[in-house]
């Protein structure tokens, strides 16, 4: 054999062992791991979420969003859009295995994607109901188990869960919506005490009213209000009246930014309204917690 044979042959041979090498890897060991934290956050296609992602992305990190329908979401230089539907658990799974194979890990998820929902407890169906905690519980749930065991791998890794003020305080004719927030919070601290020996901590942001197509448009009960027409319609009164003087969503986002890069904190209540809630709430006399609640919700002003 001459030369020039041996040279082609070994140049074969060295070829196909790189072939055969990556075509048995696994898609999580050929992505290439990115030196950035990686942030994924779903509800990313408007409010708090695009905020966020904008936010983020401007401070070094390299965000995955998730919307619903990619094709409305804002082009924001340097974020990159997926399709992720939070009540369907083969969407969640193809969205997280997708940013899995693009950048190799997941440092950080943000569970922003939230719906809400306005009537009386009693005038509300079940369906319903299942609705907005398909989203704002289960939701989080889906993304939580699909991202957390590449968290646990890399012992590291932060959850930034999407709460409320309405976590922590009632909220008459809102009543579902503040469960779904109740529940989200129990299960966040729940999970924390499960996870940190991993090196993967939950935290809770809990805004105010903010001034986004959520509080804005928010869904009503499809039954008639019937007795609770009047009440009702004093309250609507008084909490459209706080969502037009309310922050915009940028300040969440900050809060965002804050709970990634700063000191580990449970709960960090967004914005200077929403801190003074949470210390009333855990301070003040429950009578006039409640007093104080009844008045911001319009009770006694009925129309």
């Amino acid at each position: 054999m001459t030369s020039k044979c041996k040279l082609d042959v070994a140049r074969n041979l060295t070829e196909f062992k790189v072939f055969a090498i990556s075509a048995t890897q696994p898609i999580e060991s050929r992505a290439i791991v990115s030196d950035r934290k990686v942030v994924v956050i779903t509800g990313a296609s408007g409010g708090i979420g695009e905020a966020s992602a904008r936010l983020l992305v401007q401070n070094g990190f390299l965000v995955f969003a998730g919307a619903r329908d990619v094709t409305r979401a804002p082009a924001i230089p340097g974020v990159r859009f997926g399709t992720v539907d939070v009540t369907d658990e083969t969407s969640v799974s193809s969205f997280v295995e997708w940013v899995l194979s693009e950048a190799g890990k997941i440092d950080v998820l943000v569970n922003n994607a939230g719906v809400s929902l306005v009537g009386p407890v009693e005038n509300t169906s079940t369906a319903e109901a299942q609705l907005v905690f398909d989203t704002n519980v289960f939701g989080p749930l889906r993304m939580i188990r699909a991202v957390l065991p590449s968290m646990r791998t890399a012992r590291s890794g932060l959850i930034v869960n999407m709460s409320s003020v309405l976590g922590f305080l009632p909220a008459p004719f809102m009543g579902i919506y503040a469960a779904s927030k109740h529940a989200l919070e129990g299960l966040s601290e729940s999970l924390d005490h499960e996870i940190r020996e991993y090196g993967v901590r939950v935290v809770l942001i809990e805004p105010n009213f903010t001034n986004t197509n959520l509080d804005v448009n928010a869904k009503h009960t499809a039954s008639p209000l019937g007795v609770y027409a009047a009440q009702a319609g004093a309250t609507t009164k008084a909490i459209v009246a706080q969502i037009k003087s309310a922050p915009s969503p940028s300040l969440v986002a900050n809060q965002v930014l804050s709970a990634i890069q700063g000191p580990y904190r449970m709960r960090q209540p967004a914005g200077g309204k929403a801190r003074l809630l949470s210390r009333l709430r855990r301070f003040m006399p429950g009578t006039a917690v409640d007093s104080s609640l009844r008045k911001t919700f319009g009770f006694g002003k009925r129309t």
